[in-house]
């Protein structure tokens, strides 16, 4: 289920008959859940589990979302999503997304979520200054890619 190289981490996910609309394709909203399934494991991945952030102290909140859809897919198919951090300075971060179907490799969205770090009070912080441990992982991932 899963695929990591040096430098990229793919995502892959098979898409559930409940994922589908009346037309057999998955329902638009259902993407935003995919994206963060799979930033959710990009981050594993890279050593920062959401649960060792906010045992920190520190949450992500998603502050925008823009989805381009281009493709549909349906029941049964497979998504490959990859994942890379497109900016970040330590209290924002845009994440991007390419999502494409495993059989083909045809685009099935081009997607971007916006998120700022947080404390326990919703306040901004600097990941830079509040948790440098996993200010470097993303650091060194966005070199990786660059």
């Amino acid at each position: 289920m899963e695929s990591k190289s040096k430098e990229e981490i793919f995502y892959e996910r098979k898409i559930n008959y409940y994922e589908t609309d009346k037309m057999g394709v998955v329902h638009h909203s259902n993407y935003i859940r995919f994206l963060e399934e799979a930033r959710c494991y990009w981050m594993e991945k890279i050593g920062i589990p959401f649960l060792s952030l906010e045992s920190k102290g520190v949450t992500i909140p998603v502050l925008g979302v823009n989805v381009e859809y281009k493709h549909h897919v349906t029941y049964g198919d497979t998504i490959v999503i990859k994942v890379v951090i497109k900016e970040y300075s330590g209290v924002r971060m845009t994440v991007s997304y390419d999502v494409r179907d495993k059989k083909t490799g045809e685009k099935v969205i081009e997607a971007e979520t916006k998120h700022c770090f947080t404390n326990k009070e919703l306040r901004p912080v600097s990941l830079k200054r509040y948790a440098p441990e996993f200010n470097s992982k993303i650091e060194e991932m966005m070199q990786i890619v660059e």
